[in-house]
Formats: structure tokens, C-alpha cells, sequence
């Protein structure tokens, strides 16, 4: 029998290799968890973030190696991984009420998608208005790419909250004005879990014709959120708050909303995010997406 030794060492032996890395890897993460488990540690942060259950990250381990395609390129290995992250867009969609898929859009993290939702709103509108209400409350994500656009021009307002956290509807109607563009107010609170009334600010924003968005991180997987019955134009959300990975997120941008890009580069998520899709982490965010059903 003949041998094709190119064969061997080129292709089955690098396979071995790799199913052999994956036991390992499984192994050394047991066994840490297991001296975790011995130590009893309690935690009580997940605000913070969570830690990525077992089924998530059994659900991720094949795209760092055997999996390892270009969802950009045109064989199949390539074609798997990008029906992959269709099948991820699917669940996103389903689990926030989209009426599509192609309303997600798949980012790095929760802020990532905080700054291209509120500088993409502000810039390809800013010949409609300059002005964005937001609330003294919010994520530093919101806050300071607010300030970085008062740089550029842009008016804000900030709403006060009331001891309580809550913001005063009255108070969001008054403060707009006929250059005002977006309200941009979160859905909970990440310090201390104020739950905003999002469906009837949304309902004041369809009443004057201005997109909302709302940063949904702290929310999504502890709160039910339905973007078509709170009338929400964008959302942001991050997988490492519902058992998902670290570097991993999503913004659900309504059909027709007009945003520009903010990363050039390829033209990855319908060319309005730039960077090669990280398959893995968008399969974990499918994964730990599954708990908020």
C-alpha cells in the first residue's frame, strides 16, 4: 500500500492535533472550574457580567479551530460560517420582536454599539437637526460620545432623574424642539436597576417624528423587550450579560432609519461595520441569547 506522506503530515496530523487540543482545552477548563467550585466563591455582580455557561462556550470552542472560515469568502467553509451568524441574526431578531433579521447588526461590544447608533443617527441627519435628548443617568458609552458630539456641534440635553432614577415624560416632551433628531435614554439601569417607562417614550418620539434608541445591555435577559410594541428605532445589547462572551454585541437598527457607518474597512453587516465577523463570539451570543426566550 502506498502512503501519501504529504498527506499525513500536512492534513491528518494537524487534524489529531487540533481534536487533541480541543480535549485539553475542555480538561483545563474543567478542572479550573472545579477548583473554583472547591473554593466556593459567591459571586453577586452580574451587572457587571455574567460567566459563559457550559453549553455556550461547548457551542463556540469549534469555531476556534475546525470552523475556521471567512464568513466573507466564497467556499464553504466560508458559506457555513455565515449562515451561521444568519442563524444568530435570526434568534437576535426573534428575541427583541424585529420584524427581520436584516435589522441586526452584529459589533465588538455594548458601547460599540451605543456610538454607532447615536453618531450614526446624528450624522446622516444632522441636515434635519442638531439636537439629542439623552438623560444625566447613562452609560459613560452614551454620555461621552454625546459629548464628543456637542463637539462637533451638536446640542444636548440632559434630563434629570428622580430619586428614584426614573426620568419625567413631561419633562422628555418639553425639552423638544423642531431640531431635535434622537432621544437616546437606556432601558435599565446598570448601578441601580431603575427600569425606564421605554414604550411610552417611545410612543412620544413616533408622536414627533424623531428615532429612538435605547441602550438595552443591562436590559436584555433580565426584562422583556419587544421593539415594535415600544416603538424603539435602534438597540444596543451585549452578550457578556446574558451568559454570552466578552467582545460581542448587536444593534438592532428599525428598516429605514438612516445611519452612517462609523469603521471603514470591508463592507462587513450590510457595510455599516467594517472588521472581519467574529464567528465564534457571535455563535456564543446565539448561544446565551437562548436564555432570554
Amino acid at each position: 500500500m502506498h502512503i501519501n506522506f504529504k498527506i499525513v503530515y500536512k492534513i491528518i496530523l494537524p487534524e489529531i492535533f487540533e481534536i487533541s487540543g480541543f480535549f485539553l482545552f475542555i480538561f483545563s477548563y474543567n478542572k479550573i472550574k472545579e477548583e473554583l467550585t472547591v473554593e466556593k466563591i459567591r459571586y453577586f455582580d452580574h451587572a457587571a457580567t455574567t460567566y459563559v455557561k457550559d453549553e455556550v462556550l461547548k457551542a463556540m470552542i469549534p469555531y476556534f479551530g475546525l470552523n475556521y472560515g471567512n464568513p466573507s469568502s466564497i467556499y464553504t467553509i466560508g458559506r457555513h460560517n455565515k449562515r451561521e451568524i444568519d442563524y444568530a441574526r435570526e434568534q437576535v431578531s426573534r428575541v427583541i420582536g424585529a420584524k427581520s433579521p436584516k435589522e441586526i447588526y452584529f459589533t465588538g461590544c455594548g458601547s460599540e454599539s451605543d456610538n454607532l447608533a447615536i453618531k450614526g443617527v446624528a450624522k446622516a441627519n444632522k441636515h434635519k437637526g442638531n439636537h439629542i435628548i439623552t438623560t444625566k443617568i447613562e452609560h459613560h458609552a452614551v454620555l461621552e460620545t454625546c459629548e464628543s458630539l456637542e463637539k462637533e456641534g451638536f446640542k444636548i440635553t440632559y434630563l434629570n432623574v428622580d430619586k428614584y432614577g426614573k426620568i419625567n415624560l413631561a419633562e422628555l416632551e418639553n425639552a423638544i424642539t423642531d431640531k431635535t433628531i434622537l432621544i437616546s435614554i437606556m432601558a435599565a439601569n446598570n448601578e441601580i436597576g431603575t427600569i425606564e417607562p421605554i414604550e411610552e417614550i417611545g410612543k412620544i418620539a413616533k408622536k414627533h417624528g424623531i428615532y429612538f434608541h435605547t441602550d438595552a445591555v443591562q436590559g436584555i435577559g433580565n426584562i422583556k423587550i419587544n421593539v415594535q410594541k415600544c416603538n424603539i428605532d435602534m438597540l444596543s445589547l451585549s452578550a457578556h450579560k446574558f451568559y454570552g462572551p466578552k467582545g460581542v454585541g448587536a444593534l438592532y437598527v428599525r428598516q429605514g432609519v438612516e445611519f452612517e457607518k462609523q469603521q471603514n474597512g470591508g463592507h462587513q453587516e450590510k457595510d455599516k461595520r467594517a472588521g472581519t465577523e467574529n464567528v465564534a463570539g457571535i455563535v456564543g451570543l446565539r448561544k446565551g441569547n437562548r436564555t432570554c426566550i
